[in-house]
């Protein structure tokens, strides 16, 4: 199993209501992207200077099925928002043992 994660910074304009629409769009995709098995997505509330703003844990079967993902229309959408709205993101993959 592939377990993708991402985190978000969010541009200062409009943060909260870019925030919950972002994960609303994040969301949706679980029942559009063939590929990916599960996703869980996060509003963080910690005030530290260090945290970030929201997450996605999301998993897959494969690199491959991962690498789907990234390509699908319906997943090139939401980066585009994301884009437009985040100050920058930072990603964490690995592959785990099947529990």
């Amino acid at each position: 199993m592939v377990v993708h994660i991402v985190f978000f910074k969010f541009k200062p304009e409009n943060r909260q209501a870019n925030m919950i629409e972002a994960k609303r769009k994040l969301e949706q995709l679980l029942g559009s992207v063939p590929t990916l098995q599960s996703i869980d997505v996060g509003i963080n509330f910690a005030e530290e200077e260090r945290a970030m703003d929201m997450s996605i844990v999301t998993t897959f079967s494969s690199k491959e099925a991962l690498e789907a993902y990234a390509v699908h229309p319906e997943h090139l959408k939401v980066v585009a928002f994301i884009k437009e709205v985040c100050e920058y993101t930072k990603v964490v993959d690995y592959e785990r043992a099947d529990a």
